[in-house]
């Protein structure tokens, strides 16, 4: 049988555009594998990230609305596809790597805090040093999977990951397709959720972005999507007038929903619930468990702290508070 892997490299070299990334061209993992006959090192990367526990506890952690009681409220792991699924659509009218693209994007939020931005925000001002859930996410999977074995990923996908937020772009464009999708879905699908959660109403988004992204969640990523494939070439762009309404989105949703005191009345709560966790665990380290120890020992107890309360889910997060702080009942 001809090896499965190797036609698909070379299917790559006919199909893909001269911008794609070639699995062939990878700079490879940190550790040595030998290849496997089926998959290419981005499809491995895919798998590997789809198969970890990170990526399962996604679907307990908050995207933007606290402990929701509707069912139909993103999570970050929803969010996670919908990034991946966008993301596909770029890359496939593109012609770029799909397999690399689908890795970064399942991976991007990998390291993301329980109770989301909030969580985030909190550890951060807690901690004596910078932390965000791009780079733990790009620790989650160098280090913290597999019992500190990591994934050992290829460096296109880690690149990826740790680039899809913020400060340089990515080295790959489909990195940088996952950056964009990343921001097209969570301004659509954070204002759809607000909407269902009457924090506003699809009225109070300005005319003149609905005159021009379209009335509707899907009418909007449609017009981002198509601005980006019709303007993309050697780097991944918008057209200017469609990028202007984009900010103005971006900025109504700000000031809209993420600062609205109803969508954010339960953040204080948030924060006394990381820190109520991270003052505990300052004085009692050894309750976090043989693996974390581990960490304590090679890099500091902050940093063991701090990738222990970063993987928790939110549930998890305020059982662990609940068990700390509020009494027991008594059984008599």
């Amino acid at each position: 049988m001809e090896n499965v892997r190797q036609i698909t490299e070379q299917n790559e070299k006919l199909i893909l555009s001269p911008n794609a990334t070639l699995c062939i061209n990878s700079k490879g993992r940190a550790r040595f594998e030998e290849k496997c006959n089926l998959r290419t090192d981005f499809q491995r990367d895919r798998d590997r990230i789809i198969h970890s526990k990170a990526f399962r506890r996604l679907k307990h952690k908050t995207q933007v609305f606290l402990s929701p009681e509707s069912d139909h409220y993103r999570t970050r792991l929803t969010h996670t596809l919908e990034v991946a699924q966008i993301a596909r659509t770029l890359a496939r009218a593109l012609r770029l790597n799909e397999d690399l693209t689908e890795a970064i994007a399942l991976g991007h939020d990998l390291g993301h805090t329980p109770f989301g931005h909030a969580g985030e925000r909190a550890l951060n001002d807690l901690l004596p040093f910078e932390f965000t859930h791009f780079e733990q996410s790009v620790r989650v999977c160098e280090k913290l999977e597999k019992q500190g074995k990591g994934l050992n990923l290829t460096y296109e996908v880690l690149n990826g990951i740790e680039r899809h937020t913020k400060g340089e772009f990515a080295k790959t464009l489909e990195g940088k397709v996952v950056r964009f999708a990343d921001r097209i879905a969570y301004i659509n699908h954070d204002i759809d959720d607000a909407i269902r959660a009457g924090v506003i109403s699809g009225e109070q988004i300005p005319k003149d972005i609905v005159a021009h992204l379209g009335n509707n969640k899907s009418a909007r990523i449609s017009t981002l999507v198509n601005s980006i494939v019709s303007n993309s070439g050697h780097d991944i762009l918008m057209d200017a007038k469609t990028e202007k309404y984009y900010n103005f989105l971006h900025e109504f949703l700000f000031d809209a929903v993420y600062r609205n005191p109803v969508a954010k009345s339960e953040e204080t709560k948030v924060f006394g619930i990381i820190e109520g966790i991270y003052r505990y665990l300052s004085k009692n380290p050894e309750k976090m468990g043989a693996e974390f120890l581990k960490i304590m020992e090679t890099e500091g107890e902050k940093r063991a702290i701090a990738d222990y309360i970063a993987g928790m889910t939110d549930h998890y997060a305020i059982t662990v508070y609940s068990d700390i702080y509020i009494p027991k009942s008594w059984e008599i």
